[in-house]
């Protein structure tokens, strides 16, 4: 019997999809590994059957047949998903995916210990291969997966001395645009509601950021801790009371499309009107913004296309990639209001 099959009767084997084609099961099963010297049409029609009857592989066979799980675990905080995230990034993974014997498991961790997931993978070789977000200037998780020859690739950059595959958004360019905007609109005291500190991308967004500022003349209004990871009713409360406050900004710089959300709700309660006021710019990733607040200005990032990028660059480096090779910077992208 076949490593991927079962025994009779428990479930659609490979035996069963060549009866039901005509095909040998050698060719069935190259078929459903999308081999390059089975045609197109073969391909198409073994797995059309195989998804009528519900095939699916044996897992524990094929990896003790390869050696292989054949998943990539993307590694993500329940912060994420609150700030829009992980949705299209995981339809941009899955997608890289659906063409290829892998699949996706999403590994949720706590902000408190981001290492332990990663240990867990590298330990139990639950994963062929690894995707990490909210990426450290000099990340242990980067350093760990390379000391365990684990292929990874991470959503930002690091500032290593290793070379990994990655995609990054290039929020130097995104926080200088949003500041422009702001200055187009004659916005003089502009605030940063940014990421938490220690993160790349909170590096670049604050350089960006600071480099407008000296370019367009303007200053910066302070919002002291506050931050993406902040208390949502922590955000609220702050846009409240600077909407009452005597003095306030009159520009917003917000780095995630909830977090505009978010802290433009407190500022209306606070009895500001968003567009006269204030202005705010936000990075959207799937135009949530269009439909809750279209006074808002918007810059967007595309996570599907960075999820993409990330699964096409995990399975590169399975397949032998350089490393080098496999690195994607996104430039932003400005949508009126």
């Amino acid at each position: 019997m076949s490593n991927d099959e079962e025994p009779k009767g428990s479930r659609p084997t490979l035996k069963t999809i060549a009866f039901m084609t005509g095909l040998g099961v050698s060719t069935v099963s190259q078929a459903l590994k999308n081999a390059p010297d089975i045609s197109r049409a073969t391909k198409e029609r073994v797995q059309l059957v195989a998804k009528q009857i519900g095939y699916t592989p044996n897992r524990a066979g094929v990896r003790l047949r390869t050696g292989k799980t054949h998943v990539i675990a993307l590694v993500l905080n329940t912060k994420e998903e609150g700030m829009g995230l992980v949705s299209e990034l995981v339809y941009g993974v899955s997608e890289a995916l659906s063409d290829t014997p892998y699949h996706l498991v999403v590994t949720p961790y706590a902000l408190s210990d981001p290492m332990s997931p990663i240990r867990y993978i590298v330990e139990t070789s639950s994963a062929d291969g690894v995707i990490i977000s909210r990426t450290q200037p000099d990340d242990p998780r980067v350093r760990y997966l390379i000391e365990n020859n684990m292929p990874f690739a991470t959503h930002g950059r690091t500032e290593m001395d290793v070379v990994h595959p990655y995609h990054d958004f290039d929020n130097h360019d995104f926080a200088y645009e949003a500041v422009r905007i702001l200055a187009d609109k004659g916005r003089k005291n502009i605030a940063l509601l940014g990421p938490p500190p220690g993160l790349s991308y909170q590096k670049h967004t604050r350089s960006g950021f600071d480099h407008a500022l000296k370019d367009f003349g303007l200053s910066e209004f302070s919002l002291g801790d506050l931050n993406l990871d902040s208390d949502t009713a922590a955000i609220i409360s702050a846009g409240e009371e600077l909407a009452r406050a005597k003095n306030r900004p009159d520009g917003v710089v917000c780095c995630a499309a909830g977090l505009a959300i978010t802290f433009s709700s407190g500022l209306m309660q606070g009895g500001s009107i968003i567009g006269q006021d204030i202005d705010i710019v936000g990075k959207e990733t799937n135009h949530l913004l269009d439909l809750l607040q279209p006074e808002i200005f918007y810059i967007h990032e595309n996570l599907r296309v960075a999820g993409r990028d990330l699964a096409v660059a995990v399975l590169a480096w399975i397949g032998g990639a350089d490393p080098s090779t496999l690195q994607f910077l996104t430039k932003p992208s400005r949508r009126s209001s």
